[in-house]
């Protein structure tokens, strides 16, 4: 007889044994990399973008994924990321049907791992006198895309790096995009000269771009733009573009083609940036580019003004910097996105963008307009001077209008041509019969355009769009918010590749306490009439003691009488109260800050678990009764 401790011993024994197979069995087979993601943006969850890209791979692709796992000065923060990029992998090769396949490396010193490692252009990490790996190459037939490091705080842009990779290896032929900007978006290839700045770097949003499309840089000179060779045109703060280039813009546009426009109030970007020479021996443009851009023949043939003599300034989505309060730097949340469901917007949740213009919109017969994002209508316009100067001030001036103003619009159709009287050369200069007339003279549109517009440049720029720093000798930037994503899912709908717009809108962003914004806007709004109120008090005062003491100087007295006295001790007094007030007023804004956190704070720490608790013993006390009854 089997001594019955010993019984009890091999029967939780046997459960062990079997709950460790049964696991280790499941991982091997599709369903064991399925789970529930309860989390809001599904952040643990593969896209039905990159399920699409899995889906459509017509040729195995290889992944060699190299992490040093056994490395004992592996930081933890990598370690955790690790386990992350694991199961992401694990869901790609179970998605694709066979078609992609995982080769795990671990390289240490003088190993075979190590050469691959350097061969695939994955490049040690110094730590501590040991190299550390944490990359991945991707290879479909003759094209490769590395991943060097897989940087733990770019996280979130881990299933849009990885989509990207198998996307750029799989395409045979890259869709070609064109820029006209007058700002060095490309960087430049010049060398460093003794004594002068270093050249420019191309910006991080041109070399993503430059991983998915083949991007051609146009100046400001365009000539003829084919829709049948580019795909998709941006036009970056064209400040003081020509006609010429505007017709060209023209003439794509009413050919079938998609036109990215970003235009600028005031751009950070131009204010610190100089025009790149033609060649090293010439000089750059005197003066710098200007700060304010526009499309003013063409944007009004489409029924759209954009402000360009003021900046956009937002009480309810500005923000704290460490300056200072930035009414016109804008944190945007959700509900600053008009069509949340848009392929474009779907799953954006914010964005940060500085010193910005605003459009107004006019029907125009055969255009559909639709506004992506807007403001709040706490939102007035500041002088930008004073804005990029963080004025203080500007917090108690501002005066909302009530209005929502659009910061990003669509625009889609037959658009008329802003040259209806032809090319701009033709109608100042005599032609003859020799001359030749240009190749693209449409007056009405061939095919329906789209046009996008945007109201800022500076909000994919490396400074406000990215958070750069360098990792171990590496250059790594992190997005800014959604900023970058909502540039890039724009231009890949506008190429029509629009399996990673999913991937890359799963970004998650920063969550704006918006309910303690508005409290801070309506403290703000309430403190700046009682300033308005005290100064004008102040100023009739002042005009009353100065009437007083122009009639004492015609009396030959300069001494202030005791009605004079009076009006001071009044003006000091309403001073002390006025400050009473609004530390009064801070106060009761704390209060109310105070009681949301407490409040938020109760949920989470005694609400949320009792509740937990009580359908616990919900449940428990059901199934006792329940056994009862048997």
């Amino acid at each position: 007889m089997i001594n019955p401790k010993l019984g009890t011993a091999l029967r939780l024994l046997a459960l062990i044994l079997i709950a460790f197979l049964a696991n280790w069995f499941i991982s091997l087979i599709p369903a064991g990399n399925k789970g529930v993601d309860l989390t809001e943006d599904k952040v643990h969850t593969i896209s039905d973008g990159t399920k699409a890209i899995l889906k459509e791979l017509d040729a195995p692709v290889t992944i060699n994924y190299y992490a040093t796992r056994k490395s004992s000065y592996l930081p933890k923060q990598v370690k955790v990321y690790m386990k992350k990029v694991d199961s992401f992998l694990k869901q790609y090769q179970s998605l694709s049907e066979g078609q992609i396949r995982i080769v795990y490396l671990d390289p240490q010193p003088d190993t075979d791992a190590e050469d691959s490692a350097n061969l695939d252009g994955i490049s040690g990490q110094r730590l501590n006198d040991e190299n550390i790996y944490f990359g991945l190459s991707v290879q479909c037939l003759d094209q490769k895309s590395t991943i060097p490091f897989l940087n733990p705080s770019n996280e979130t842009m881990l299933e849009f790096d990885l989509s990207s990779a198998i996307s750029e290896v799989a395409l045979a032929n890259k869709p070609v995009i064109a820029i006209i900007s007058p700002l060095p978006i490309a960087g430049s290839s010049m060398p460093a000269m003794p004594g002068q700045p270093a050249p420019p770097q191309a910006w991080m949003i041109h070399q993503q771009l430059s991983q998915q499309y083949q991007v051609v840089e146009l100046g400001m000179t365009p000539g003829e733009i084919s829709p049948a060779e580019i795909s998709a045109l941006l036009v970056i703060h064209p400040a003081e573009i020509t006609p010429e280039a505007e017709f060209s813009i023209d003439q794509y546009l009413l050919q079938g083609g998609t036109v990215i426009a970003a235009l600028d109030a005031f751009s950070v970007t131009a204010a610190q940036s100089q025009p790149l020479p033609q060649n090293p021996m010439m000089p750059v443009k005197q003066g710098g580019i200007p700060t304010s851009s526009n499309l003013p023949t063409l944007l009004k043939a489409w029924g759209v003004n954009f402000k360009t003599d003021q900046v956009v300034a937002d009480a309810r989505y500005r923000t704290q910097l460490q300056q200072g309060l930035a009414v016109s730097i804008m944190s945007l949340p959700r509900e600053a996105i008009v069509d949340e469901d848009a392929i474009i917007t779907k799953g954006i949740n914010d964005l940060f963008i500085p010193f910005a213009g605003t459009f107004t919109l006019s029907e125009v017969t055969g255009i559909t307009s639709t506004v992506m994002v807007q403001t709040s209508p706490e939102a007035s316009f500041v002088d930008p001077e004073r804005a990029t100067r963080l004025d203080s001030d500007l917090a108690l001036e501002m005066k909302p209008t009530g209005e929502q103003y659009p910061l990003i619009v669509r625009l889609q159709g037959s658009f008329p041509s802003a040259f209806p009287l032809g090319a701009p050369q033709a109608e100042t200069a005599e032609s003859t019969e020799d001359e030749a007339s240009p190749i693209n003279n449409l007056t009405q549109a061939s095919a329906e355009g789209t046009l996008f517009l945007l109201a800022d440049t500076d909000f994919f720029s490396d400074q406000f769009g990215y958070r750069i720093q360098n990792v171990l000798g590496t250059r790594m930037a992190t997005p800014q918010g959604s900023n970058t994503a909502l540039v890039q899912n724009i231009v890949d709908l506008s190429v029509g590749s629009k399996h990673l717009i999913g991937a890359r809108s799963r970004v998650p962003s920063r969550r704006p306490f918006t309910v303690v914004k508005e409290m801070e806007a309506k403290f703000e709004k309430i403190a700046g009439e009682k300033v308005a109120q005290l100064q004008e008090e102040e100023q009739l005062v002042i005009e009353k003691i100065k009437q007083l003491q122009s009639s004492n100087q015609a009396n030959g007295s300069t001494l202030i009488n005791p009605g004079q006295q009076a009006e001071l001790a009044g003006l000091r007094e309403q001073e002390i109260d006025f400050r009473r007030q609004l530390r009064d007023l801070q106060k009761d804004l704390q209060s109310e800050k105070d009681a949301l956190s407490n409040k938020v704070t109760l949920a989470n720490v005694v609400i949320m678990p009792a509740l937990i608790l009580l359908i616990g013993l919900a449940v428990y006390f059901r199934r006792s009764v329940t056994t009862r009854a048997k």
